[in-house]
């Protein structure tokens, strides 16, 4: 079946279109991104305002002209932690669905560290062992681990790029206090989960998903996204330490500039960077591998997993 899947993010709207049936893995037919930057749009209530609002309406169905365009036979539709931490959205959903017809399901941060979870395991496999996984997202840090396709902990904590980037750097020069504090947040942010993880014992493989680690994997000297995804890609902590003072030196045009470091992510790879350090440094992980598939990759997945096999 042709199987599309609109993922409502933090920073972009991203439908995706994949041939799949069970017992395969799903290849990527089309891809349709938007930036709305929903983590960024909301007031000082917390709410998305109605600009934020039209805009997301005319996105999905933006999204769901693509997605016929290509042949879809169904749209899968989820939405993440802009959405689920808006203090409206209850209305935003109603708007979307009597506008669209498109009724977002809202997923949990737990819901998205075990979704992206099960598509790392099925990209590594059972050889890979006891699994740590760490996914930075534009308004979440999720944080999971085990030796099944379901974790035995999984954790969100609201340690976005997006959203530190708008609350904590909004300067594009940033003062070198407000990235110390910054530093002093996420750590003692991250610091009150790692219990939960280091009881099971060290993993034997750590993986990361995700825009953020992907770029900072690349400026780190990784494979280019040309070379594929079967292209080895990692990320060692020592880089990123490297790395993070000359992020914070830069101005967001000169972080465009860095390869694999796109216009509209630049402002958004110093707290990234911030976060993935803090993240393996407390987690004692050194290096770590970079995984093609997230969470899109799990949804479809899991859909998959509920289909009769023919």
């Amino acid at each position: 079946m042709r199987l599309g899947v609109l993922d409502v993010g933090s920073n972009t709207v991203h439908l995706l279109v994949v041939d799949a049936h069970p017992g395969a893995r799903p290849l990527p037919a089309h891809s349709h991104k938007v930036g709305l930057r929903l983590a960024e749009l909301l007031d000082g209530e917390g709410a998305i305002g109605p600009e934020g609002i039209d805009r997301l309406v005319a996105t999905v169905n933006e999204a769901l002209q693509a997605a016929e365009d290509k042949g879809a036979e169904s749209v899968l539709s989820f939405a993440t932690s802009a959405v689920r931490e808006a203090t409206n959205a209850d209305h935003v959903l109603s708007r979307v669905r009597d506008e669209t017809g498109v009724d977002l399901q809202v997923l949990t941060g737990a819901d998205e560290a075990r979704l992206t979870f099960l598509a790392a395991r099925r990209w590594f496999g059972w050889s890979a062992g006891r699994l740590l996984l760490l996914d930075i997202g534009g308004g979440s840090l999720e944080i999971a681990y085990g030796i099944d396709e379901d974790p035995d902990a999984a954790v969100s904590l609201p340690l976005g790029a997006g959203r530190l980037t708008h609350a904590w750097l909004p300067d594009d020069s940033p003062d070198p206090q407000d990235v110390r504090a910054l530093r002093r947040h996420v750590r003692a942010e991250i610091a009150r989960t790692v219990g939960e993880f280091t009881r099971f014992g060290t993993p034997d493989r750590v993986v990361a998903t995700s825009k953020t680690f992907k770029q900072l994997s690349r400026i780190a000297g990784a494979a280019r996204s040309g070379e594929g995804p079967y292209a080895p890609r990692g990320l060692s902590r020592k880089s990123l330490e490297d790395w993070v003072p000359r992020l914070a030196a830069m101005t967001s045009a000169e972080r465009a500039r860095l390869p694999g470091v796109s216009a509209d992510r630049a402002p958004q790879i110093l707290a990234g960077a911030l976060v993935a350090e803090g993240a393996m440094d407390l987690l004692g992980v050194e290096e770590l591998e970079v995984c093609p598939w997230a969470l899109r990759e799990g949804v479809i997945l899991r859909r998959l997993d509920h289909l009769p096999v023919r």
